[in-house]
């Protein structure tokens, strides 16, 4: 569930480059909580095994 979330907050960071003018600090806010959950993710799977 946490690579699904991730992989949309990447893609809805994505679509922000091109709208940067915008919405800058919360696209790169969205990138910062992707890599998060991909970080906690992966050290939940490594303590898993």
């Amino acid at each position: 569930m946490l690579w699904t979330i991730a992989v949309i907050l990447f893609v809805l960071w994505a679509l922000g480059l091109m709208t940067a003018y915008t919405a800058g600090g919360l696209i790169h806010i969205l990138l910062v909580i992707a890599v998060v959950a991909l970080v906690i993710q992966l050290l939940q799977g490594r303590r898993a095994l």
